[in-house]
């Protein structure tokens, strides 16, 4: 028996276990986030006797005569102050990460009141965020030290809040003080636990599962395996290829792949019982090189063929145009996988209803879980429910299903309440990656500079299932040749499948491959032309009402001439600074559907926001009560917007392709303009009950269009970024210019520029998702991943150039953010060592990981 005194209570414990597992499981203080259970991210810190201690680390024996303290046990004096700062400084994204830092905040405060920034970032140093990138933190920490100090008041979002408001995040104060769920924090009566016994062998048949010994077991609900699904065993985002369990006979593709699934009343059956069951497979030689994989002879992957997805971009004759040229260069450039790292691990809770489902879902896309799903059980969409929690992070790593469908089948089959998570370490090898490119690429220009010509042949290792590897394919070849005015492009890709892990979208979704590849040839032809890299961009850039490199015609809202003058000074003045531009579509495209819908509800005098569109930390819910304020010209206090549920939220497609701002913004608008009219006759009272719906086709050609000049998307970002040296090597600044038509919330638009810097820079230079043979061996803390402490000063610059039309011109920004980063990175690097690396992450630099 242990005495355990935690926010001021003394509590009686029968058997020793992790301090997080008692927090959380026993006592549900679920601010204490299980984001690793490893050590290594730091959202289930606490404070010990004052000081910060990271609570899946000590067993509950070593914490006798201590005194604990969490989230919940502030004074109800810090939870304010807490929860305004953060929200006032655009400190709350995805959120996973915040509690954590409120604790290493009060554990600064309560010694230090009036700390320098330094301090707080000494303060936040072992602990990790994915999405900020550390400075709105570190702003919010200082803010709340100054309200603490000052005895300002808290103050909230109040009135008519207007699209360019840099209000607070409606959801900021929840997730500050750990009272928003994410699924991992429902604990409901009777509820179960599943898992998967996942592969042993990334390439192996499956002759037979014994799992008697394990069903045996007292505590053990069922073991499933792919004979149980009652509908398809093969799912998928958007190509029906991964298997929800691998069949007896049937061939692994990856090291993830699901054998079969276990429930059990409790976790710790659940793990024994894992390990009981046996199985026994004929291993096969796995196909681990896409370029071996694409041999005559190669054993195949999946049956349809080693190559997902083939395209070809042309656009007049690229080998006579660059014969003709005055300078031409070619590189061989190769980019790594990179996991996504966010801090929320894949969770779900399901529940049986009338012969279907009930999910809670942490995910890019209630509709595609819930397609997925149906495809698997066999079940019309009406008995399939899928609910948004709150989604710890995504950028593209939460658009595939991971345990909604396996937690849907246990739930559907044992008709118990279940919840399905997976281990940090189930993450690293389970959901699709970033994919690995090899890039060969020819640019040529003219005597003064002008680009005449490009040639790029790309090959990634789509790995073991399809996910979104064809899009990301597509989009990696559409924009290969950047913002700039190319007038003649032939550009070949092909995605391959191996038995590695899959690889699918990811922030930049493609385009962060090749865009760094494309950007260092620019560098050399500047060379060549003896002019500066500033300049051969600026000479280039594409401007309003001329043609994309894909036919389209750049509207008006089309800025990259003015980033570029943005940096202009700094980059002269620096001797060792480095710049790349990008763009990046908002929208689906490519004549494909892509509707934004949105339903207004007036219900008890407010007017609630039904979207099927997954806020993943971007803000969208903040974005949604802009538009809709500003359009019916109504206080804050009489809106109000709930969660993502297919059961009365209109399908707004996937959080991808940095869409959801601009295209369900807009159906957000049009439905508050149906409102407006009401609203001039009656007051909400006398609307109670009504529906509105506003709906938006992004209308876009398809690609191969026999038109003249295509729409390929409904709009386009464009940035470029700046990467300035220290003598020594380390980074002294990054700068960021990004046009974003408009800025609906500044704060919001400033964060994820920063947040998606930072994950450039562990692109550019630190991060390894390393495999070998097929079994990845990273652990999370040895990603690579960013800390605060190493971040430089990070300067964000916002271009608002009208000319969308829709939205209210804003155009998403969630994916353009981390796509130049790299290039700009190594273009200082060049400056300063003269070295012209082709590979990430770089070499030779302050950051480079020492080999053992």
């Amino acid at each position: 028996m242990f005495t355990v005194h935690v926010n001021g209570k003394d509590y009686q414990v029968e058997r020793d276990q992790k301090l997080m597992r008692f927090l959380r499981d026993d006592l549900h203080l679920t601010s204490v986030k299980d984001g690793c259970s490893q050590g290594a991210c730091g959202t289930c810190t606490v404070l010990v006797d004052g000081k910060t201690t990271r609570a899946c680390i000590p067993m509950i024996s070593k914490m006798e005569g201590k005194k604990i303290v969490t989230v919940e046990g502030l004074s109800d004096r810090e939870k304010e102050v807490y929860a305004c700062a953060f929200g006032k400084a655009g400190a709350v994204q995805c959120g996973f990460c915040i509690p954590g830092m409120v604790m290493c905040a009060k554990g600064l405060l309560d010694v230090n009141p009036d700390p320098t920034r330094l301090e707080v970032v000494a303060a936040i140093r072992n602990n990790i965020c994915r999405c900020t990138g550390y400075k709105k933190i570190i702003d919010g920490i200082l803010l709340s030290a100054k309200m603490f100090r000052e005895n300002i008041p808290a103050t909230d979002n109040s009135g008519v809040v207007l699209v360019g408001d840099a209000i607070q995040r409606i959801d900021a104060g929840e997730k500050v003080l750990g009272i928003g769920e994410y699924p991992d924090d429902i604990y409901l009566d009777g509820m179960i636990y599943g898992s998967a016994v996942r592969s042993e062998y990334p390439r192996a048949r499956v002759l037979a599962i014994h799992k008697e010994e394990a069903e045996a077991l007292e505590g053990v609900i069922g073991v499933f395996t792919a004979e149980d699904v009652p509908g398809n065993v093969k799912v998928g985002h958007l190509k029906q290829d991964w298997d929800t369990m691998i069949p007896v006979g049937k061939v692994t593709h990856y090291l993830g792949d699901a054998i079969c699934l276990v429930a059990a009343e409790d976790q710790e059956t659940l793990e024994r019982a894992k390990s009981l069951i046996k199985v026994d497979y004929e291993v096969l030689e796995p196909v681990l090189d896409p370029f071996e994989a694409m041999k005559e002879d190669a054993p195949k992957v999946h049956e349809s063929g080693n190559v997902l997805a083939h395209e070809h971009l042309v656009r007049g004759n690229a080998d006579e145009v660059i014969a003709a040229s005055k300078y031409q260069v070619t590189r061989h450039y190769e980019t790594p996988w990179t996991e996504h790292a966010f801090l929320e691990p894949e969770c779900a809770v399901a529940m049986p209803f009338d012969d279907g489902v009930f999910i809670y879902s942490t995910d890019q896309g209630t509709y595609d879980t819930q397609h997925e799903c149906c495809i698997m059980l066999g079940l019309p969409p009406e008995k399939v429910i899928v609910e948004n929690k709150l989604v710890g992070g995504g950028f593209g790593g939460k658009e595939d299903v991971s345990v909604q469908h396996h937690a849907a089948l246990i739930a559907y089959l044992t008709k118990r309440i279940v919840k399905v998570k997976l281990s940090r370490q189930e993450s690293i090898v389970v959901h699709p990656k970033r994919h690995p490119m090899w890039m060969d690429i020819t640019t040529a220009c003219d005597e003064n500079g002008y680009l005449t010509a490009m040639k790029a042949v790309v090959v990634s290792d789509t790995g073991a299932y399809a996910s979104l590897g064809g899009p990301v394919l597509q989009r990696a070849c559409t924009h290969a040749a950047g913002p700039y005015n190319f007038q003649v492009v032939d550009i070949d890709g092909k995605a391959v499948y191996t038995n590695n892990p899959p690889a699918g979208a990811f922030r930049g979704f493609g385009v962060t491959q090749t865009c760094f590849g494309s950007e260092r040839n620019l560098d050399l032809l500047a060379e060549m032309v003896g002019i500066s890299p500033w300049e051969i961009r600026y000479r280039n850039a594409i401007r309003p009402g001329q043609v994309l490199p894909n036919g389209q015609i750049a509207d008006n809202s089309t800025a990259v001439a003015e980033t570029l003058e943005a940096v202009k000074e700094i980059y002269e003045s620096e001797p060792y600074a480095g710049l790349a531009c990008a763009m990046k579509n908002a929208g689906v495209g490519v004549g494909l559907p892509d509707w934004g819908r949105c339903r207004l509800l007036i219900k008890d005098g407010k007017v609630e926001i039904h979207a099927g569109a997954s806020c993943i930390g971007q803000g969208l819910g903040t974005v949604l009560i802009q538009v809709v304020s500003e359009t019916l010209g109504l206080s804050i206090d009489k809106i109000k917007y709930c969660r993502p549920n297919t059961a009365d939220s209109p399908d707004s497609g996937t959080t991808s392709g940095s869409r959801q701002t601009l295209i369900t913004g807009e159906a957000a608008k049009r439905a508050s303009e149906k409102l407006t009219e009401d609203l001039k006759e009656h007051t909400l009272d006398e609307l109670e009950g009504k529906e509105y719906l506003g709906e938006y086709l992004a209308k876009t050609d398809k690609m191969g269009s026999d038109v003249p000049n295509p729409v390929s998307h409904v709009a386009y970002g464009f940035a470029t970024q700046m990467c300035v040296l220290n003598e020594d090597g380390t980074i002294k600044k990054m700068v960021a210019v990004h046009d974003v038509g408009k800025a609906v919330n500044p704060i919001s638009v400033e964060g994820q520029i920063e947040g998606g810097v930072v994950m450039g820079m562990g692109y550019a230079l630190t991060e390894q998702y390393e495999l070998k043979d097929g079994y990845p061996v990273s652990r999370f803390g040895t990603l690579g991943l960013f800390k605060a402490d190493k971040v430089p000063e990070l300067e964000s610059i916002i271009v608002e150039k009208p000319g969308v039309d829709v939205g209210y011109g804003a155009i998403g920004i969630g994916e353009i953010t981390s796509i130049p980063t790299a290039p700009a990175i190594a273009g200082a690097y060049y400056k300063w060592n003269k070295e012209f690396q082709t590979k990430l992450p770089l070499t030779g630099t302050p950051y480079e990981k020492k080999k053992k």
